[in-house]
């Protein structure tokens, strides 16, 4: 019976293996050394997923990488058989002597991530369908309200979510950017934006996330699966 995890079960479910727990999407970066090999690999991902592979797996297939995310559909959300076919995968991953693991310390540019893009709003019902005109978006499965995410109906582009302001700002930055990362490597990456300049506003959530700035006081934060749930 397929039943929908937690964060916390999702994470430490397949952390041994390589994958990582982001944004209700279970995500491994696997380095290859052409597109024709990463082809490959996606076929055999395919493959060893069975009939599960059109509703659960998503590959992006690149010269120097294929970034496999395993998601349930139907529930927007890790579920059991999520985790099964993520260590199905690693498994067909190693028999071609490849391995899904986090490229944390190898010298890659970073492991896998997500992108959202936040939008401060005094009246989301009034802006909301407008973003979602605009970007042709659609609303996020078993959403049931206005501050629901809007989301890529063909998963190419970043999440939009509204966040409630209570009063005009007019000083304050009304977009910022969220950078979902691996839990592990959150600390690697803030490290790498103070030393980059910028500077950390507020830790007062972490570690679901942190609030950094740069120079011009452009906020963007740093967020984790961890410490959302309860």
């Amino acid at each position: 019976m397929e039943r929908i995890l937690s964060r916390q079960e999702a994470s430490e479910a397949v952390h041994d293996s390589g994958w990582r727990f982001l944004l209700g999407t279970l995500r491994t970066s696997v380095p290859v050394g052409s597109l024709a090999q990463a082809i490959g690999l996606a076929a055999d991902a395919v493959a060893v997923c069975d009939s599960d592979a059109d509703q659960h797996l998503r590959v992006d297939a690149r010269p120097d990488r294929v970034v496999f995310t395993l998601q349930s559909p139907a529930h927007a959300a890790v579920t059991t058989r999520d985790v099964e076919l993520a260590h199905r995968i690693s498994v067909a991953v190693d028999r071609t002597g490849l391995l899904t693991e986090p490229e944390i310390g190898t010298g890659a540019p970073r492991s896998v991530q997500l992108l959202e893009i936040a939008i401060d709003a005094l009246d989301i019902s009034t802006v909301r369908p407008f973003w979602k005109a605009v970007l042709g978006y659609a609303d996020e499965a078993d959403g049931d309200g206005a501050e629901d995410p809007l989301v890529d109906p063909v998963g190419q582009g970043p999440a939009v979510w509204f966040q409630q302001m209570d009063r005009a700002r007019p000083q304050r930055n009304r977009i910022h950017f969220d950078i979902c990362v691996p839990h592990d490597e959150a600390p690697r990456r803030i490290d790498a934006a103070l030393g980059a300049g910028g500077r950390l506003v507020s830790a007062t959530h972490a570690p679901a996330f942190w609030v950094l700035a740069d120079m011009e006081g452009n906020e963007a934060c740093v967020t984790t699966w961890q410490g959302r749930d309860g």
